[in-house]
């Protein structure tokens, strides 16, 4: 769900972006009908999930989830945490923000041909809405958990989970800024060794 933070650590190759941002609707083992440079992005966004579900500060901050939502704690956090990396961009990273989330809808929309039927339209909402940009902001965020809540096969307390966020914004600033550079140097780590382009999504 963290389509931001993924997008910002794949770095600066676009497939590695591309795959990066359309994760989450690629399933089960790869290559499968990915061309092997997708592939290979998709399954760093497979390992950072998983390096996050592991690492204490993202484990921090699924526990400030109150019990009501705690069973979407995970969900809840990853939206937060691109909440933050919008916020604080300037602070994080030296490019524009509107050059770089352009950059990214243009390199996702260059490789349509390639990428699953069913997650074109999410995708091309993504950039005319300019998703990236609404992150930023706290009705963005509740936006975001509405329109999730509703596309739910089952009933569910996403909409208004920001007030998750807003009960403890600064608790799950620190775990966030505790987190970027693990996963950064997390990642640093995972292109050094090689890719056997397999790999199980859930």
């Amino acid at each position: 769900m963290n389509f931001l933070a993924h997008a910002l650590l794949a770095g600066d190759a676009p497939a590695m972006v591309v795959g990066g941002v359309v994760g989450d609707w690629i399933k089960g083992p790869l290559p499968g009908r990915l061309p092997p440079d997708l592939a290979r992005g998709v399954a760093l966004h497979r390992a950072i999930d998983s390096h996050a579900e592991t690492h204490p500060a993202f484990r921090r901050s699924r526990a400030r989830v109150s019990p009501a939502r705690r069973r979407y704690a995970g969900v809840l956090v990853d939206i937060f945490y691109d909440h933050l990396l919008a916020r604080e961009w300037a602070q994080l990273h030296p490019q524009p923000f509107a050059e770089y989330r352009h950059g990214v809808y243009r390199q996702v929309a260059e490789r349509f041909a390639d990428l699953p039927q069913d997650a074109h339209y999410a995708l091309s909402l993504m950039a005319s809405e300019d998703w990236f940009h609404g992150y930023a902001r706290i009705d963005g965020i509740a936006d975001v958990l509405a329109r999730m809540a509703r596309r739910a096969r089952r009933p569910n307390p996403l909409a208004g989970g920001e007030s998750e966020f807003l009960a403890d914004a600064e608790g799950f600033r620190e775990d966030f800024l505790d987190w970027l550079p693990a996963a950064t140097a997390f990642v640093g780590q995972w292109r050094s060794a090689p890719f056997a382009g397999s790999g199980h999504g859930t």
